[in-house]
């Protein structure tokens, strides 16, 4: 993409966003990025300007209580106390002070069980005792207070947004979807996950009670079929099952909305019935209304991959900048929708992963990067 075509595209996105109708949206949304490989391990001096020059709002990350770059890699002995020696916390001081210097609120995502905690299973299984989840809830809301000051004098930022967990409806991040009950099959990971959600809500809380904490998180489909090879659940039945689990006491419900083919904008109504995207995001809207009322809503993941690099996946760089512009427009219009944030600053490497990044692997501007500061400055 010449650099002339990228300026003529962020013109007509400007355009096209003070054209936009207004009258009902949204005064609350706020969009950011999720990249977790550039803000907590990437190059600081690098990354941490560019957001500022982007107009970025949030940034997103995965405060790993266990699992690769996990804060607990040891049973900590006082584990509400953010001191404890057990804990690590250096690359997460790290982005979130590099942030406040850029103007930009950080989110963490609470996500991942030590070993320790679960015997001995892998992170993306729930802990056996809610309990020691939410000391480390309480020991990271303490740390992220906005009063605590490390050993070297530097008092960390306030960190007011946070997510319980990511995708628990996808085997990916939560195992066991399901369990034998009988001659049949029962929803495990819903029951897990509230109680996972009540952990970290409840911790949060009782020490940063002004705190926002969302739980959800949840991915847009699910096969429904604990006997295929990697069962999964869609979002409604995912949904209602954490509510009659007990799940309560959080202030916004996530979900991340992605397309499911390429040939699908964000106006475009899922091929299945039982996915939530973007185009039926009015299923989850009414569904929630349903459970839990008027309750905010937090768009926590979303993103379009590109060809190039992605032949398969990806759409053109100029239409990835449209639908990003598209999505956010259509989430603005609904007042409850408080956060939008777009997945990837920088492509991943290989196209085997993600390539919905608003910079190439190789640092090349797409067009969506222009026009996410433009969303931004909207």
């Amino acid at each position: 993409m010449h650099k002339a075509a990228v300026a003529a595209a962020a013109v007509v996105y400007a355009v096209a966003l003070v054209l936009a109708p207004t009258a009902n949206a949204s005064p609350f949304l706020r969009p950011g990025i999720y990249d977790d490989a550039e803000f907590l391990f990437g190059n600081p001096d690098r990354v941490f300007p560019i957001l500022k020059q982007m107009n970025t709002r949030l940034l997103r990350m995965n405060l790993r209580w266990g699992g690769p770059n996990g804060v607990a890699q040891r049973r900590p002995a006082n584990p509400t106390n953010p001191s404890d020696p057990a804990y690590e916390w250096a690359a997460y001081d790290r982005a979130v002070l590099r942030a406040r210097e850029v103007g930009v609120e950080s989110m963490f995502s609470i996500v991942g069980t030590p070993s320790w905690a679960n015997g001995g299973q892998a992170w993306n299984t729930a802990p056996r005792n809610a309990v020691d989840l939410r000391k480390f809830a309480i020991a990271a809301g303490r740390r992220y207070s906005g009063s605590y000051t490390r050993p070297d004098g530097q008092t960390l930022p306030s960190v007011r947004l946070w997510i319980a967990w990511n995708e628990p409806n996808n085997p990916v991040f939560l195992k066991p979807q399901y369990v034998r009950r009988g001659s049949g099959w029962a929803i495990r990971s819903a029951k897990d996950y509230a109680r996972i959600c009540n952990a970290i809500v409840g911790g949060i809380k009782s020490v940063q009670p002004s705190s926002k904490i969302a739980c959800g998180a949840t991915a847009p489909r699910g096969n429904n079929n604990p006997s295929s090879a990697r069962p999964s659940i869609s979002p409604i039945p995912f949904l209602r099952a954490m509510q009659e689990a007990g799940a309560a006491g959080f202030d916004a419900f996530a979900h991340q909305p992605y397309y499911g083919d390429r040939s699908e904008s964000p106006d475009t109504p899922p091929p299945s019935r039982t996915a939530v995207t973007l185009g039926n995001f009015q299923v989850l809207v009414k569904e929630l209304t349903a459970l839990y009322g008027p309750i905010r809503i937090w768009v926590t993941e979303y993103g379009y991959q590109t060809n190039p690099p992605d032949r398969f996946f990806g759409v053109s760089w100029q239409e990835q900048a449209r639908y990003m512009t598209e999505a956010y427009q259509k989430l603005r219009r609904n007042s409850r929708v408080d956060i939008f944030i777009w997945f990837l600053l920088r492509d991943e490497a290989g196209t085997d992963r993600w390539q919905s990044g608003l910079y190439t692997r190789n640092w090349v501007r797409k067009d969506a990067r222009e026009a996410f500061e433009h969303l931004a400055g909207s």
